[in-house]
């Protein structure tokens, strides 16, 4: 049985806070910390963005040399990213002034800045800001966490479920933001290349979710993979690529249920967090950037799964068809041109396209191809001169 609360509710454990610390201008909140009370597995998705933001390489680093994580640090406002050296010194800064407070190692902390790109980090405001950041750690402190990691989102992205496993009540819950700039695909990191396939991924989005389960690492890899692959890596808003962006999980075992390996508990497990990584998929997708469609591009009758997706992806890319869910054109040849710029095997006699009424604010757009039993799911939202306005002005 699995309860779900549209809110965050943070498991067993953990304890966050949120503040400004003088990044922003609008004075929003713009520094958040997730905390874990014991030591804490990691599981990590990141981008593959050659320009790869400095809180990336120096989680990739991290993830390497720590088997245990204690906290995730988070700002919002700039990026730190295209800083060349002085943005891994002001991310390992960030790092090194948490780990002093918290008495841990380095290595046991994780970092992410999300804003603009290319703008030194003003690592001073956030140094001096993180005492008091530790000092309000509380269970309560989720609520203003959730609201420091967001940019042009207009609302927190918040979702948790409680499940039995083994005779023990365990909770997810996942915090996300995101609004422009996204199409995730993401990549494992280091510590998951055991399950992970290798192949390029790209992203433009932040994910935290937090778990009280007791897991192994490589049933927490496994678990994340399945639930990304579903999920962050079948929604777009705009097909851009980001240098940031990731998705980043926490497991305490806080909740002292059986050890979840490869066995029915497992399964229970996963469960509950795709479910958690695809609502938190979708908020995203419904808070696009000047978005006033919610559109489902379903892909079946595929080959594989792949072809499916990239399919899938090559319509919810497409501005022209975007443009036309816009301005409720049912100029459906769109979708046609797209399938066949895709790359896969398809042909125009087998080719099968239904979509429903546009005047609806949720869209529902499938394809068939004929050519074997796969399908896929991707969300997206149409284009506006709301996203124009936003991304024009947006600095």
């Amino acid at each position: 049985m699995m309860k779900i609360y549209k809110k965050a509710i943070l498991p067993l454990g953990f304890t966050a806070n949120g503040l400004y610390c003088g990044i922003k201008k609008s004075k929003k909140l713009d520094l958040g910390l997730f905390y874990s009370q014991t030591p804490a597995l990691a599981a990590c998705f990141f981008t593959s963005n050659a320009f790869a933001a400095a809180p990336v390489r120096i989680n990739q680093e991290h993830l390497k040399h720590a088997r245990v994580f204690k906290a995730i640090i988070v700002n919002s406002g700039n990026a730190n990213a295209f800083n060349k050296n002085s943005g891994l010194s002001a991310a390992r800064e960030t790092v090194h002034s948490l780990a002093e407070i918290l008495r841990v190692r380095k290595e046991n902390v994780l970092v992410a800045s999300t804003g603009v790109i290319g703008r030194p980090l003003p690592v001073a405001k956030i140094k001096q800001a993180i005492p008091y950041l530790v000092k309000g750690l509380s269970r309560g402190g989720i609520d203003k966490a959730k609201l420091a990691i967001l940019t042009t989102d207009t609302f927190p992205k918040e979702i948790s479920v409680k499940c039995d496993i083994g005779g023990q009540t365990v909770t997810i819950c996942g915090i996300a933001k995101g609004a422009g700039m996204i199409a995730p695909n993401l990549a494992c990191s280091e510590r998951s290349r055991g399950v992970c396939p290798e192949r390029s991924r790209e992203a433009t989005m932040l994910c935290f979710i937090l778990t009280d389960a007791r897991i192994t690492q490589r049933a927490l890899n496994l678990a994340l993979l399945q639930s990304v692959e579903n999920s962050f890596n079948c929604i777009t808003v705009d097909g851009c690529m980001s240098t940031n962006d990731s998705v980043m999980m926490l497991a305490n075992g806080a909740a002292a249920n059986k050890l979840i390996d490869g066995d029915k508990n497992l399964a229970l497990f996963l469960r509950a967090l795709q479910f958690v990584c695809l609502e938190s998929a979708k908020l995203i997708v419904k808070d696009a950037e000047g978005a006033t469609k919610f559109i489902r591009v379903r892909v079946m009758q595929a080959k594989d799964f792949e072809q499916a997706r990239k399919a899938a992806l090559n319509i919810a890319n497409s501005n022209l068809f975007k443009c036309a869910i816009y301005g409720e054109n049912p100029n459906f040849g769109r979708i046609a041109a797209a399938v066949g710029a895709s790359g896969i095997d398809v042909s125009e006699k087998d080719l099968k396209i239904k979509v429903s009424p546009l005047q609806q604010k949720e869209i529902k757009v499938e394809v068939w191809l004929k050519r074997g039993n796969a399908s896929a799911t991707v969300y997206t939202s149409d284009l506006t001169p709301e996203y124009i306005k936003i991304n024009a002005d947006y600095n």
